[in-house]
């Protein structure tokens, strides 16, 4: 055994082993700590954020009459029985199919009528793909950009505010869903 294998506390290959252990403990604990801030990550990611407005939404029955809301966009209340198709929109949408949609678990972003071009080129981005997202122009807003989901909203100055996507992520099927499982597709409408 030579001098260093006794500093290192036995023979070289003890010592190997030793180090190997303590290595494969190392990635062990790294991947751990990695796995750890990759979900505090997410977590963050789907948290509200700031500056959502929350309503309370006392009633949720079918009705074919028209229905005046309290909020503007609507964020829920009574509804059409048919539901509007998830998907994007260049034409307004009636409120009454879109507040069904939400009640399934869907975002609904509406957009002032004048929203320049590019911004509607994002807003497509977010809801391409999506599956009980869908976005309309919405006469007579109080801000560029409203993200709406059941009792809860949230205004914007545009579209490439990260803000949108929270909105999205945080509340698309989310834990204020009055019917989790409902169809977002096979309603009426045709996206464009």
């Amino acid at each position: 055994m030579s001098t260093l294998d006794k500093q290192r506390g036995g023979s070289g290959r003890q010592a190997t082993t030793r180090i190997g252990r303590e290595r494969s403990w190392g990635l062990v604990i790294g991947a751990f700590v990695a796995f750890v801030v990759a979900d505090m990550r997410q977590q963050a990611a789907s948290e509200p954020p700031s500056g959502v407005e929350e309503f309370e939404v006392p009633t949720r029955d079918h009705t074919k009459a028209e229905v005046s809301y309290e909020q503007s966009p609507p964020v829920g209340g009574n509804h059409n029985p048919v539901w509007q198709n998830s998907g994007f929109y260049e034409e307004p949408l009636r409120d009454e199919n879109a507040v069904h949609t939400l009640e399934h678990g869907a975002v609904w972003i509406t957009y002032s009528p004048d929203f320049p071009q590019e911004g509607k080129y994002q807003i497509r981005e977010i809801v391409s793909g999506q599956d009980c997202v869908l976005a309309s122009p919405f006469p007579g807003l109080d801000a560029p950009v409203v993200a709406s989901a059941w009792g809860k909203q949230l205004t914007l100055e545009g579209a490439d505010d990260p803000n949108l996507e929270r909105f999205v992520r945080t509340y698309q099927l989310g834990p204020q869903t009055p019917e989790p499982g409902a169809a977002c597709t096979g309603g009426v409408g045709e996206p464009a």
